[in-house]
Order: C-alpha cells, then sequence, then structure tokens
C-alpha cells in the first residue's frame, strides 16, 4: 500500500483527502492517507481522524513515515515542503500555483523533475475540456477564431474557502489571476497551443495590496486568434466557483459553462449539437449521492491519474501536468502581471 502523507490540511487539503478516502475504500487505488501536517495542529488532528491517519508535529518527522508527499500548503510553503520531500526522494504532488514568483516555481520544478510527480492543475482532466481540446486538435469546425473564458468566484478569504491567506501578497503571490486562473492559462495553452503575445490589466478594487480581484488578460497567437480571460473575485455569496468557455471556430461554436462534465454544446448552421461528456465509470463505486460524487471527480481523477502512475511506471512516473508543462502556464501568468504593471502593452513570448 502507497502510504500518503497530506501536507496542508485547509480547504483544498480536505477536499484532497476525501477524493483519496473515497478512490481507497472503493479499491480504486492501493493507498491511504496515513499522516497528515499542518501548522494548525487541531486542524492536522481532525483530518487525520477522518482516516485513521497520524498527525504529526513537524514536516520532517511526516515525511520519514510515507511514501507520497501529497502538498496542499498555502502557495508560499510549496517550496519548503517540495525540497525536504525531494530530498528524502519521495514522490510529490504538489497545488498550484508552485510558487509566489517566477524565479520559485521554476527552482521547485527543477526540484521536481528529480521524482515521480504532478502539479494539481486539474482541468486537463475534465471530460469536458477533453472533448473540446479534440474537436480543436482535429480541425472538426475549421480553425479557432475567438476564444473568452469568464471565471469568477466569490474572494476566497470567507465562506466555505476560508482561506486567509489568500488576501496576503506574501503568501500566495497575487490574486485571482495566479491563484484561480493559472488553471485557465494552463487549459487554454492546452486547447489552443502557445500564444505569441500577452496582454494584461488588473485591479485590485477591495484593497488588498498586491491582490488583483479583477484580471483581463488576452493571447494573440499567430495567425490572428485570439484568447481572452475575464478573472473576477467578487462579493456574491450565493454564488460559488464558475467558469464559461466559449470557443469561436469558421465554422462552429462551441462552449460549456460547466469545468469539469459540461456538456459541451455545439452550434452550427445544421444546429446545436449537446456533446456529453461523462465521469469516469469507477465513480459510480464511491460511497457518495451522485450530487457530491460528480463534484469530487474534479480532483479524484488527478488522483488517481498520479497513484496509477506511480504503481505502473514508478521511478519513472509522472503525472499531468508535470513540472516542465506546469512551468509553462507560470510563465504566461508572469508575463500577463508583467504587461499590466506597464499598462497593458503587450508582451512577446519567448
Amino acid at each position: 500500500m502507497i502510504r500518503i502523507g497530506l501536507i496542508g490540511c485547509g480547504f483544498i487539503g480536505t477536499v484532497h483527502s476525501f477524493a483519496l478516502r473515497q478512490l481507497a475504500d472503493a479499491g480504486l487505488v492501493d493507498a491511504r492517507v496515513t499522516a497528515t501536517y499542518d501548522p494548525d495542529r487541531d486542524r492536522s488532528a481532525a483530518l487525520a481522524a477522518h482516516h485513521d491517519a497520524r498527525p504529526y508535529p513537524d514536516l520532517d518527522a511526516l515525511l520519514g513515515e510515507v511514501d507520497v508527499a501529497w502538498i496542499c500548503t498555502w502557495t508560499a510553503a510549496h517550496r519548503e515542503a517540495v525540497e525536504a520531500a525531494v530530498a528524502r526522494e519521495l514522490p510529490v504532488f504538489c497545488e498550484k500555483p508552485l510558487a509566489p514568483t517566477l524565479v520559485e516555481c521554476e527552482q521547485i520544478a527543477a526540484a521536481l523533475e528529480r521524482v515521480p510527480h504532478q502539479v494539481g492543475l486539474v482541468l486537463r482532466h475534465a471530460p469536458v475540456f477533453r472533448a473540446l481540446a479534440a474537436a480543436v486538435a482535429e480541425g472538426r469546425y475549421g480553425r479557432p477564431m475567438a476564444t473568452i473564458l469568464r471565471d469568477d468566484q466569490y474572494f476566497p478569504v470567507q465562506g466555505m474557502y476560508a482561506s486567509e491567506w489568500r488576501s496576503d501578497v506574501d503568501r500566495a503571490g497575487g490574486g485571482t489571476l495566479i491563484e484561480h486562473s493559472i488553471h485557465d492559462v494552463d487549459v487554454l495553452r492546452w486547447i489552443l497551443g502557445d500564444p505569441a503575445e500577452v496582454a494584461a490589466r488588473t485591479a485590485s478594487i477591495f484593497g488588498h495590496t498586491g491582490i488583483d480581484d479583477t484580471t483581463t488578460l488576452t493571447f494573440s497567437y499567430p495567425g490572428g486568434s485570439t484568447a481572452t480571460i475575464v478573472s473576477v473575485w467578487h462579493q456574491i455569496l450565493t454564488r460559488g466557483s464558475s467558469r464559461r468557455l466559449e470557443v469561436f471556430c469558421e465554422d462552429a461554436l462551441l462552449w460549456t459553462d460547466d469545468d469539469y462534465l459540461g456538456p459541451l454544446r455545439v452550434e452550427t448552421s445544421a444546429g446545436t449539437e449537446v456533446v456529453d461528456a461523462p465521469p469516469p465509470s469507477w465513480l459510480e463505486c464511491f460511497n457518495l449521492p451522485e450530487v457530491l460524487a460528480k463534484p469530487l471527480g474534479q480532483y479524484a481523477e488527478p488522483a488517481k491519474f498520479f497513484l496509477d502512475a506511480l504503481t505502473h511506471d514508478g521511478a519513472a512516473a509522472r503525472g499531468s501536468p508535470a513540472a516542465t508543462e506546469a512551468l509553462v502556464a507560470h510563465r504566461l501568468v508572469d508575463l500577463a502581471y508583467r504587461s499590466a504593471r506597464g499598462g497593458g502593452a503587450p508582451l512577446p513570448v519567448a
């Protein structure tokens, strides 16, 4: 059995732990959370109890008793945890973004390349985006012309997220662009390819220093296609995290307003087709109502992918995305912030 050490027991750590527990209980992976660590010892103990695991008082003690480090701390704490795990030659799952600054992201990526690893950019595993990426790659509806992705969430220092660190630039590195829309940057690059230019404008409407809560980012591609991300942290507490993606191709509009299962809708001159994007069949093995199992699948799919890779490939295992791929998204986000600091002027992508 693979012993997983969960490092960071806040909101996202709890979500990952529930996904891992369901995968294990259903017999879908031979792995379990056996250890937890969080600077908040009460939080670590509470999550450990859910898994019949052991809470550890410090990071080093945990790493000596596990086979995999599952890192879900706030962003600025990733580097310490990654480097400590890599020093022990442990496989690592590391949440996104890798670090608050690009320099640190590059250092973390270099460290991760020494061990089996996966970065938590989970949208690549979403069935609806796989369907959309396949349609674009095959040229089924002609070339992409314009893409619009709106990503919004209530400011996550409150509500179910309760992540007070997301208003602290030293711990987060930035706001909605790096913390939330790093997912969007990664998935657009996956679907559309590498842009030639990046332009962006950011604002901090709620006054948290260095924390953008409103961002408009535009990618320009060779051949004239563009993609725009509008990313907002608002104060509509009844509205959860939401993404709507529209891709206008020469012969069709493809769109979805659900970032896991869709469906994907395709409008052509012949009418509108609804393309189902079903979850993996093994999700039915979860001991949860369907209304809870399907959202949890967004984290269970990438977790299972990485654990299966470890089982099959051992020391050669690489998850999806690996650090080299994830680092490209971080470089694009850094370029966007540089453009915003320069008044929104477009910058070339090296």
